[in-house]
């Protein structure tokens, strides 16, 4: 795979870089919550910028039906970018249109232009070779060279991600060059005890990596919304909790294995839970009971790993060498239950192990409840490419830039 570092050496002067980047942000009636994914991108729109690129950055936004869709506009990413980068930022209103070709033509060396949202053209997410192909290929008529710095979209085999490096000389970014060598230390020659913290609503989303992980990982914490999945495995009551109950067999028989393999498979002990989920607007009190994790009642849902849990949790993670956390442990956007995930964030702040936290909400958490990015091993922009790169698959958008 080459990367931006022999780009440059090469010599980027004058000409048109085309950097697919994940600026995917999460809006509220179109401001911006959380801008890491575009901070994430900065290092490589810079560097080519200030060695004389012509940059055109791309990206998706949300899950428009393939046409324009103002809700899911990148023009506040795109603006965002440019008070990051302190300098204007060109906007184009389409995709390969004429308003596209305008502002690449009229970027200076060293100037930046961000298209609109690629997902607006059904081209760029089509299951039919021929009609990938043909997005692409317009997308390929606005620039010389192609950047793969969007990690977040690794994982599909989209236009802009898989189809249009085949078309230009392609790099990847430094953003993408960091996200793979993370990933190499938890997948190779990995420093133990390897400690993996699962966490999120669903546990049918994470069966293919815990499958995985039974085999290389030396503990596994579950929490969040999955949690209930697995103490309904074992028997337990979970009253209204978010539940599963086709994945019982399945997570069963995981729980069998871990016993069989010698992985440590670590459960809540106590949950807090309500008879009704929390209004996260206005973030009214919601008043929460604390309950073994055996003794749900019947009329409540658990919406957080309880305090004993926390303990257990921070204990189990105090001596890894690696740990790996994708995931919160409760809903950690209303302060009543957020204390779980907090936990778990000050857990691994606490622990001399090489700490990865795997993008998504656990990355948004990070955030929004107040760490320091910075003190973290490696936050990861993209939650589902990094599960499908420890579940071992081939991720589209790496395999074209190795290629």
């Amino acid at each position: 795979m080459k990367t931006i570092d022999e780009l440059l050496a090469e010599g980027v002067e004058g000409k048109r870089v085309f950097v697919r980047a994940d600026l995917n942000v999460p809006l509220a009636d179109g401001t911006i919550t959380d801008d890491g994914r575009i901070r994430a991108v900065l290092p490589t729109v810079t560097k080519l910028a200030d060695a004389g690129a012509k940059v055109i950055v791309a990206s998706h936004l949300g899950r428009p039906k393939g046409a324009p869709d103002p809700v899911f506009s990148l023009l506040p990413a795109a603006e965002r970018l440019g008070e990051l980068l302190g300098k204007p930022v060109a906007f184009a209103q389409d995709t390969v249109g004429p308003a596209a070709h305008d502002a690449v033509d009229g970027l200076e060396p060293g100037q930046v232009a961000v298209i609109e949202n690629l997902r607006f053209n059904a081209g760029e997410t089509s299951k039919d070779d021929t009609e990938r192909g043909e997005f692409a290929d317009k997308l390929a008529a606005l620039a010389d060279v192609y950047v793969g710095d969007g990690f977040g979209a690794v994982h599909r085999k989209h236009a802009s991600v898989f189809d249009l490096p085949a078309r230009l000389p392609h790099y990847a970014g430094f953003l993408i060059a960091t996200e793979v060598g993370v990933l190499k230390k938890l997948t190779e020659d990995v420093k133990r005890p390897y400690v993996v913290a699962l966490g999120g609503a669903k546990v049918s989303d994470k069966l293919a990596v815990i499958d995985q992980l039974l085999g290389k990982a030396d503990r596994l914490l579950i929490g969040g919304g999955m949690a209930y999945t697995f103490l309904k495995a074992q028997g337990h009551e979970v009253g209204i909790s978010l539940l599963q109950e086709d994945q019982v067999p399945q997570v069963k028989e995981y729980i069998k294995r871990a016993q069989d393999n010698g992985v440590e498979l670590v459960l809540p002990v106590d949950v807090l839970v309500s008879t009704e989920f929390p209004d996260l607007k206005t973030k009214a009190p919601a008043n929460p009971t604390t309950v073994a994790a055996d003794a749900i009642p019947a009329d409540q849902e658990g919406l957080d790993i309880g305090p004993e849990t926390r303990k257990l949790y921070a204990s189990k993670l105090a001596d890894a060498g690696t740990v790996f956390w994708n995931g919160p442990m409760g809903v950690f956007e209303h302060p009543d239950y957020a204390e779980g995930t907090k936990a778990i964030a000050q857990a691994l702040l606490d622990s001399p192990a090489f700490t990865v936290v795997g993008g998504g909400d656990s990355a948004a958490a990070v955030r929004i409840l107040g760490f320091d990015e910075n003190a973290f091993g490696h936050i990861s922009t993209g939650g589902g490419a990094s599960l499908e790169y420890l579940e071992g698959k081939t991720l589209p958008g790496l395999a074209a830039l190795e290629n």
